[in-house]
């Protein structure tokens, strides 16, 4: 134990050394909290009920609205497109002062992002087909997917944004989230077709991706920025909730009328605003706890995993679901989530879960990661620079 807990404490000083001094580690902590919010919404707020021969979805929010605050801790979303559209518009203008094409830093963005996605397609093709070969219940096999590809929707707004990375560096935010709030007023109240609402799944998510590009050109330094944000988002959504009948919940609640998120309405932009402006008030504090060698190891690794994290947590959840029923109606598993006891018995499987996650990520992560015999390759967060010297001169590394 003393040997591993000291080549634990080795290995996170080594990674701590290497990393360059100049690297914002706020942007990967922050990064990170977002995976971590996301993995751990999901599995407290999706439940899959064992209905005779059957699995539908449920949730404890549906029978238990008062504990819509935990998804105002766990939706981090907003985080996410903040953080993607300040690295994706530092990236972009680094590329152009390399000399590096458009197209040639869009398929490397792309490609990052994608790449992990084949594994989760073609398992969970091979395993539908399996399914119903072997004559398992359709309405199953159809809930089982959805949950399974629903992060993909995610992959492709932030696809989308990163194309048009060139085109919103100088957007102002205010822009997108008139479309939101035109696009809400219409529908609720002139009583518009629903579609509209669709178009707040790019302008909604636009809201926050230009946020971080307005941090990249330095607009959102001052705590004054992150003050504003918060307290003007949390302002907004709580007279939202109150006074225009919009979701106290920030999660899809199976049955209701009207979901903040699907499509997003003002209701999720404005909350976003105020996560954004948490989390820029968060970076100073981050950036300390950042410093302690093994805190860093942690987020570096988590930074390093997330996609494969985000893609497979789902995947993990009904994994352990479904061995479950081999056993029986497990509570917290398979029961329908209408009371206490079964948000205590659901946080006692987290933990399985996660060991779930961990097999999913030992499995699958070189799709993201690469093979680790591909030796010399530097990894995305902590990298190996070339500061270039004179001519005939040898360029001098610079972790």
């Amino acid at each position: 134990m003393r040997a591993a807990v000291h080549g634990l404490r080795d290995g996170a000083r080594r990674i701590d050394e290497v990393t360059p001094a100049e690297r914002d580690r706020a942007v990967d902590a922050l990064r990170a909290l977002a995976i971590l919010g996301v993995v751990l919404g999901h599995w407290l707020v999706t439940a899959l009920v064992a209905d005779g021969g059957a699995l539908h979805t449920a949730s404890p929010l549906q029978h238990m609205p008062w504990l819509a605050p935990i998804s105002w801790v766990f939706q981090t979303l907003a985080v996410f497109f903040l953080v993607g559209g300040h690295v994706a518009t530092k990236s972009y203008a680094s590329a152009r002062a390399r000399g590096t094409t458009y197209g040639r830093w869009l398929r490397a963005r792309l490609s990052r992002l994608f790449k992990p996605v084949a594994a989760v397609l073609t398992l969970w093709t091979v395993a539908t087909a399996c399914l119903l070969v072997s004559g398992a219940d359709f309405a199953t096999v159809h809930t089982l997917v959805k949950l399974a590809l629903s992060p993909l929707w995610f992959l492709v707004v932030f696809a989308v944004l990163t194309a048009v990375t060139p085109l919103v560096t100088r957007i102002n935010p205010l822009w997108p989230l008139a479309v939101v709030l035109h696009m809400d007023l219409i529908r609720f109240g002139l009583g518009g077709p629903s579609w509209l609402g669709w178009v707040n799944v790019a302008a909604g998510w636009l809201v926050p991706y230009t946020l971080g590009a307005a941090w990249t050109r330095g607009e959102l330094d001052r705590r004054r920025a992150g003050w504003v944000l918060l307290t003007g988002g949390a302002a907004a959504t709580a007279a939202l909730v109150t006074w225009a009948a919009y979701p106290a919940s920030m999660a899809g609640v199976p049955g209701a009328p009207v979901s903040n998120l699907n499509p997003p309405t003002l209701a999720a932009v404005t909350f976003g605003l105020a996560q954004c402006g948490l989390a820029l008030l968060l970076r100073e504090p981050l950036r300390r706890a950042m410093r302690r060698p093994l805190v860093w190891a942690g987020t570096a690794f988590a930074n390093l995993s997330a996609m494969t994290i985000f893609l497979w947590h789902q995947t993990s959840m009904m994994a352990v679901t479904a061995l479950g029923l081999l056993t029986g109606r497990l509570p917290g598993l398979h029961t329908i989530p209408d009371g206490l006891g079964w948000v205590v018995a659901r946080l006692a499987w987290l933990p399985v879960f996660a060991l779930a996650l961990a097999v999913c990520w030992s499995a699958f992560r070189t799709y993201e990661q690469g093979s680790r015999r591909r030796t010399g390759r530097p990894s995305r967060v902590v990298r190996v620079h070339r500061r270039p010297g004179p001519a005939g001169a040898k360029s001098t590394p610079r972790a």
